[in-house]
């Protein structure tokens, strides 16, 4: 069924879905009702997906896991089922990590992805740079279908200064490199727009926090959860936000109200 009106959209990196069960996660989907919920790094294969999860009255469920255990992982919970759902760019070298859901809806592509982390060794760096390339062509080839795209997830990337709590200390950590944040550009450069900094130019605005440090207790944070329209869509955005206030994983919940489309 069709429906034509405002649609909100929750992206989560939960830090293992099992786990967060534990910690308020069925009353956080509760009380918000997403109309698609993203969630990233569920950690486990299908089979292990709770029954709780699963069972969730009013959602259609779609994974994507590792091959590896207990390892990445990607969910889409969505009230209407997508038209076509799938798990991969196409290349085996990316598509084994669990890391992509591509779903289509009548009014745009949606993209959950879990980006890769580059700070293990320079060749999981270039590993992270190649599934970027690979992350913007397949966009680009919905957006030559005469197609609208919504990018959402953990993007494993600080785009400026401003996104991140102690820029000048990490110049040369994995995650503010200039070689990954000038993927974000490129991204911008082909029409795609970041939808929080359509409503906020501030600072102060972090998406995930070093639990060691106990970071988050005093908002030293990085900001590398997004969720990017293409061009076409921004007129439809009618509210995006952050919100630290929810607990249970090293990330928080980010969300996205589109008016007028269709899912």
């Amino acid at each position: 069924m069709i429906k034509e009106r405002s649609v909100r959209l929750i992206s989560w990196n939960v830090n293992g879905l099992r786990a967060i069960l534990k910690k308020g996660f069925l009353e956080f989907v509760a009380r918000e009702q997403p109309d698609i919920l993203c969630i990233q790094e569920t950690k486990l294969q299908e089979e292990q997906l709770p029954a709780e999860v699963s069972g969730l009255p009013g959602y259609r469920i779609s994974l994507a896991s590792a091959e590896r255990k207990g390892y990445s992982g990607v969910a889409l919970l969505s009230r209407t089922a997508p038209a076509w759902v799938e798990r991969g760019f196409g290349a085996s070298r990316f598509d084994t990590e669990g890391r992509i859901l591509i779903a289509g809806f009548p009014d745009f592509d949606l993209y959950t992805i879990y980006f890769p982390n580059g700070k293990a060794s320079d060749e999981r760096l270039r590993y992270k740079l190649d599934f970027y390339d690979a992350c913007l062509d397949r966009m680009k080839q919905s957006i030559e279908g005469g197609r609208e795209v919504v990018l959402c997830g953990d993007v494993n990337t600080a785009h400026a200064e401003i996104d991140l709590a102690r820029p000048m200390q990490n110049r040369t950590v994995s995650g503010f490199l200039p070689e990954e944040r000038a993927w974000i550009d490129r991204l911008i450069a082909e029409g795609f727009v970041d939808t929080f900094r359509m409503v906020s130019r501030e600072g102060g605005h972090y998406t995930w926090w070093d639990q060691k440090s106990r970071a988050r207790e005093r908002n030293v944070g990085w900001r590398i959860d997004y969720f990017f329209v293409s061009e076409g869509l921004t007129g439809s955005v009618a509210g995006t936000g952050i919100h630290p206030q929810v607990m249970g994983s090293d990330h928080c919940p980010i969300s996205l109200v589109l008016d007028g489309v269709n899912i």
